[in-house]
């Protein structure tokens, strides 16, 4: 694919979730569904779609520093050494989010972030200002698809727009998960 591909696609995708629609798209892990993460009603499109208990929080894409502190007022020194030093794409729960819609966030009051370098994903948010809801592209309670050609019917015909990037790319293992406290405790919840 092209950057032009990549523009374009960029530009579609950011139509659809402007105007509240729900993405399948390509992440730096596996196919993921997505939309504004901070349009309510676009977050129970995607909880209806996965057949999934909203008390199950998904996680939310960024694009850098600066998005993570307009989410986060406060984020601990550790969460910093561990993306600088993680050699594979990490998801961080973090406390006490902020400007993102209240259905995303954790009843234990976190919400799981992953910073992203995918162009597709980093140049999607560059362009909505905004994080990305980011959750597997599957019915609850089904295996993750490896690769587009495993996702139902029912997830594509589901969402408002399939982006149109690396249909050929098998997907490699989900995010490293590790729970951080505002006190600094550190808990690996997915290796």
């Amino acid at each position: 694919m092209t950057i032009k591909d990549t523009n374009e696609e960029v530009h579609k995708a950011f139509e659809v979730i402007k105007n509240g629609g729900i993405i399948l798209y390509p992440t730096d892990t596996v196919w993921g569904i997505g939309c504004d993460a901070t349009n309510e009603a676009a977050i129970k499109k995607i909880y209806a779609l996965k057949q999934r208990e909203e008390t199950k929080s998904m996680i939310v894409l960024m694009n850098g520093e600066k998005m993570m502190y307009h989410v986060f007022k406060e984020i601990p020194e550790v969460a910093w050494q561990i993306l600088d030093l993680s050699e594979k794409p990490t998801t961080l729960i973090l406390d006490n989010p902020r400007n993102v819609a209240a259905n995303i966030i954790a009843e234990d009051k976190t919400l799981g972030i992953r910073i992203v370098k995918e162009p597709f994903c980093f140049k999607l948010m560059e362009r909505m200002k905004k994080p990305l809801v980011s959750t597997s592209a599957n019915i609850s309670g089904q295996p993750t698809p490896k690769s587009f050609q495993e996702i139902s019917p029912e997830i594509l015909k589901g969402v408002d727009y399939v982006v149109n990037l690396h249909h050929e790319k098998n997907c490699d293992k989900p995010s490293t998960i590790i729970k951080l406290t505002s006190d600094s405790q550190v808990k690996i919840i997915r290796k």
